[in-house]
């Protein structure tokens, strides 16, 4: 039986799916199927490029996400890489040690592809890994709600992340927990004033200036969003930095203490000493 307090998580992604389904979610209903010939045609066309900047998949928020329940041991993208909308994402994936599964193009009668494959290699690693304790499924599909069955039985907690407007009802009841792509830390939800790329160059801008301040935010954010408490403790907050990039050392930032490098940042975060155990907040700013 895993051991809950250990927690150790496996990531599945059916990307194409969450690609497809942000693209609809940006642009309008079907706006994928209508424009899936020119993007094969030429995702380099300046009106092509510009409609798949403004819908780009934030890859750190859905695999921070995942880190936040525990420890990764393994995260699966299911694709055909060697399409020019799947491509560009490469460099992040590979960057996040996430393993690549090559989809080659199915025929109309294979189409389901991505979802037997995804599911036959999360069942086998279910056995392989006897000690994996949750199990998070990035799709939308009705088709994975036996998957999210399965693994419940085998005694994992089940999570599925979904696009907004594009999940099957069935899937989010299947899981034990489902949380909506447009709601994780991070992501910029589209509106219909504005359908551009702007929110995720302003992100990467703010990361770019203090990126060890992105960090410390996305944390406090995950945490709270996990246990819906205000205050955090310091120590947690730390594990999940540690857990979302393993480099992290305040000390070889120039910090005495993690207590101190929080409060580096009073735009991010409030620090409280006042009892035996540190505890940190959102700053008024960032909430």
């Amino acid at each position: 039986m895993p051991d809950l307090q250990n927690a150790r998580v496996a990531v599945y992604l059916d990307f194409d799916n969450i690609v497809m389904s942000w693209y609809d979610r940006v642009h309008g209903k079907n706006s994928y199927a209508r424009d899936r010939q020119k993007i094969a045609a030429s995702a380099a066309d300046p009106e092509i490029s510009e409609r798949l900047a403004a819908a780009t998949i934030d890859v750190g928020a859905i695999i921070d996400y995942a880190t936040s329940f525990g420890t990764l041991v393994l995260t699966r993208a299911y694709a055909d890489w060697s399409a020019p909308v799947n491509a560009e994402y490469r460099s992040q994936l590979v960057a996040r040690a996430v393993d690549l599964v090559q989809l080659f193009p199915a025929a109309a009668y294979a189409k389901n592809g991505a979802d037997i494959r995804l599911a036959v290699d999360a069942v086998e690693d279910m056995f392989r890994l006897p000690d994996l304790t949750h199990v998070v499924i990035v799709a939308g599909d009705s088709d994975y709600v036996p998957l999210a069955q399965r693994c419940k039985r085998l005694g994992r907690f089940v999570v599925g992340v979904g696009v907004a407007g594009s999940t099957a009802k069935s899937l989010a009841a299947a899981c034990d927990q489902f949380d909506s792509y447009d709601a994780l830390p991070g992501v910029a939800v589209p509106t219909p004033e504005r359908k551009d790329a702007a929110p995720q160059r302003r992100r990467a801008r703010k990361a770019a200036a203090d990126p060890t301040g992105s960090l410390l935010e996305r944390a406090l954010r995950l945490e709270s969003d996990r246990d819906d408490v205000e205050w955090q403790h310091a120590s947690a907050v730390k594990s999940l930095i540690k857990r979302l990039d393993p480099s992290f050392s305040e000390k070889a930032l120039g910090y005495k203490s993690f207590s101190e490098f929080v409060k580096a940042h009073p735009s991010v975060a409030e620090v409280d000493e006042s009892g035996n155990i540190v505890l940190i907040r959102l700053a008024p700013s960032s909430r």
